[in-house]
């Protein structure tokens, strides 16, 4: 089960493909000047995912207008994350738990995901400006996707 809402966000410094190389994405750098969504998700280039990442990157506006970063989280690295933002023109951070921690930290591994190892249940958290979780939801299956109208009323109250 996820960690649940009201928990202290577990921090977390992830590498990250981006025009200017690799760089650092700390869940942290965010407290105190914005609340963030984090989308963990289980692989790359595989269909739901795709959908999911293509949907939140084409309302990102959304998110910003309730004064959150997205953070996508995938075991892909971040050479894959990139070349697949650029083919599915997705625009939110993606970030690469390759050494899983985070996912343990989370509470929100799948176990030999098609055989291939473990990866991310598909979960969805927003985190506030203090780092406390204030929504939590991983979806029964990874072909599910999160509620993202909750996500959204999430931050619209905390905003």
């Amino acid at each position: 089960m996820a960690i649940p809402v009201g928990s202290k966000a577990p921090d977390f410094t992830l590498k990250s493909k981006q025009a200017s190389g690799l760089v650092d994405v700390k869940l942290s750098n965010n407290f105190g000047k914005k609340n963030t969504v984090l989308l963990f998700f289980p692989a790359a280039f595989t269909s739901v995912c795709t959908k999911e990442m293509c949907e939140i990157s084409a309302g990102a506006n959304n998110y910003s207008a309730l004064n959150a970063d997205v953070i996508g989280l995938s075991v892909d690295t971040p050479f894959t994350q990139e070349a697949w933002a650029q083919k599915e023109k997705i625009n939110i951070t993606l970030a690469s738990y390759l050494n899983k921690q985070v996912i343990k930290q989370y509470d929100v591994v799948f176990p030999m995901l098609a055989g291939v190892g473990d990866t991310a249940a598909r979960a969805a958290f927003v985190i506030d400006k203090n780092g406390i979780v204030q929504y939590s939801e991983q979806t029964p299956t990874p072909k599910d996707l999160p509620n993202f109208e909750k996500v959204k009323e999430t931050l619209a109250k905390i905003k």
